[in-house]
């Protein structure tokens, strides 16, 4: 079986092509802004055009723009190949990776949030949460009782403030995604965006 990954939730956008769960070919790029323009073509830059059995996309939390412009793409495609359509979680992806850089074991994951917070979340070492997703100040998340291990864009500046722990700076890269503990990827394809809507429609309470 063929799995296409893609994952363009947060700075990076990058995606991946893997015979059962041997990588073939992939690519990841820090754009910042820009993932509308890129992604396809970094898709069709794949062999056979990224072509795959089984499409599994980054739900986040992360970019609003990036999240849309990522599972716009995967149903898309999906719906053209007659393909299975999975999502995971970005942040359990950070943790997959953090665990195979530095051994297993548990992990926090902190990654920039909207409006000055940071999206965090605990793992275990076999990749099952712990604390669930949380969009917090600063303040707040260095409060939190941290794994030794902290991964993601933030953790340099959450070990600083806490004082304790491991900073592994990380972002998530779908040439990785098969480090993935299957129970991660889901049939479901909600989009995780870690906090509310700053806009709501009239009427609309919090």
């Amino acid at each position: 079986m063929r799995t296409l990954a893609i994952d363009s939730a947060t700075e990076t956008c990058s995606v991946a092509l893997f015979e059962d769960e041997q990588l073939i070919a992939g690519d990841c790029r820090t754009l910042g802004r820009g993932h509308a323009e890129a992604l396809v073509p970094m898709i069709a830059a794949l062999p056979g055009q990224g072509r795959a059995d089984r499409i599994v996309v980054a739900l986040g939390p992360g970019s609003f723009t990036g999240l849309r412009v990522g599972l716009a793409a995967a149903r898309a495609l999906a719906l053209a190949w007659g393909a299975q359509l999975q999502g995971y979680p970005t942040l359990a992806l950070i943790a997959a990776m953090a665990r195979a850089a530095q051994g297993t074991q548990d992990v926090t994951v902190c990654m920039t949030g909207g409006h000055g917070e940071w999206f965090v979340a605990r793992y275990d070492a076999a990749g099952l949460e712990q604390a669930p997703l949380a969009s917090l100040r600063p303040e707040q998340a260095a409060a939190l009782p941290l794994a030794p291990l902290v991964a993601g864009s933030q953790a340099e500046a959450l070990v600083a403030r806490s004082g304790a722990g491991t900073a592994l700076p990380l972002w998530p890269d779908a040439r990785q995604v098969m480090l993935l503990p299957p129970a991660a990827f889901s049939a479901s394809v909600q989009l995780l965006y870690g906090r509310p809507p700053d806009a709501r429609l009239p009427g609309q309470t919090a």
